[in-house]
């Protein structure tokens, strides 16, 4: 833009906004807040659309034929239906690409009443809860890409409330998550075959370090994920110091078992457990046998930087709860699979905008 552009560009701009305050009731014009909110409905409703209309059209070409309406960040904006083929739009798609990524974000964030508040909040722009919801049902949500070989993942279980077809107390079913450290994650809902086959199709190191719990479930998926040469199995140091602590020991005692499961000593706290004789501490010596080729010494583990902990996986559960467990959330079992993707794609940042400069 050459300055005299600039200039008249300022001119026609401020000569419209005169126009435009003219038309604006004085109780809209008491408080910066009100102002701010008149004038930017202002450029939804009239400059907005009026630039889309310009911006929109091919160059150096007639404007012709049926018009279609589009919702978008601007505002209401008219296309001629070969314009919006032509520029990628879908047949009777309402909301612009920029529109449905603000819709799918805020819908991965809250509920979908929530989520309408908060889009007519931040953009000026009303769109239905339901409407959101269809949105959501109807979108392709392509699976994360590994960008770089994985040298660590993490698999954990978490659940989600179903919808019951008969009034009554609600079922609770679990899904699985995996991250793939410092990297993506992903999670699917009774679908651990689905699971295990989009890791395969990410790009893994030559050695991959599993953190998993005690759960048989998420071993069974761990077993299939790589080749047994390329797992390097490790049991989560924090759920194995959380399950030493149920012992009933002396202070002392538990914290010698605790060093020395530090450095990877299991036999040695299998011998110290036989002076114990409660519950606790022959469940917990049936738990160090059934692992004890996935206790490892993690001190050495730790200063080489190989993982030891699942806190990555357990936070990905913990984020993905913040949406599906929604005070008085409850699902229908075809729709949980979706806002699983919708959430893993959101905590993997997959709804960027670009601009080409």
């Amino acid at each position: 833009m050459t300055p005299s552009e600039a200039r008249e560009l300022k001119h026609h701009l401020q000569s419209a906004a005169k126009i435009l305050k003219a038309n604006t009731p004085q109780d809209q014009l008491q408080d910066f807040e009100s102002i701010e909110l008149a004038a930017r409905q202002h450029i939804i409703e009239t400059v907005g659309p009026a630039m889309g209309e310009i911006f929109f059209q091919q160059e150096n070409r007639k404007p012709s034929g049926k018009k279609r309406q589009v919702k978008t960040c601007i505002g209401r904006v008219r296309v001629q239906r070969t314009e919006a083929r032509k520029l990628g739009l879908k047949p009777r798609q309402q909301l612009s690409p920029v529109m449905e990524k603000c819709s799918l974000v805020a819908c991965a964030k809250s509920s979908y009443e929530e989520a309408a508040e908060d889009i007519k909040l931040m953009t000026g722009m009303a769109l239905g809860h339901s409407s959101l919801h269809r949105l959501v049902q109807r979108s392709e949500i392509p699976s994360p890409e590994s960008e770089k070989p994985a040298d660590g993942l993490s698999v954990d279980g978490g659940k989600v409330r179903l919808r019951t077809p008969e009034p009554g107390a609600c079922e609770w079913r679990d899904y699985k998550a995996v991250s793939l450290h410092d990297s993506v994650c992903n999670a699917y809902f009774q679908e651990n075959e689905a699971l295990i086959e989009w890791v395969q199709q990410q790009r893994l190191a030559e050695v991959v370090t599993c953190v998993g719990d005690g759960h048989d479930g998420v071993w069974n998926i761990m077993a299939h994920l790589a080749p047994e040469y390329q797992r390097r199995e490790v049991l989560d140091w924090y759920h194995l110091v959380e399950n030493l602590h149920k012992v009933e020991g002396s202070k002392e005692s538990l914290e010698r078992m605790k060093s020395l499961l530090w450095s990877g000593y299991v036999d040695e706290v299998l011998e110290e457990l036989k002076q114990l004789s409660s519950y606790a501490s022959v469940k917990f010596r049936r738990y160090l046998r059934k692992h004890r080729q996935r206790i490892v010494p993690y001190d050495v583990y730790q200063r080489m930087g190989i993982a030891i902990g699942s806190g990555a996986v357990e936070s990905v559960v913990k984020r993905i709860g913040a949406r599906i467990k929604l005070s008085g959330a409850q699902w229908s079992r075809e729709n949980v699979g979706k806002m699983l993707r919708l959430r893993c794609a959101y905590l993997n940042r997959a709804f960027c905008v670009s601009i080409s400069t």
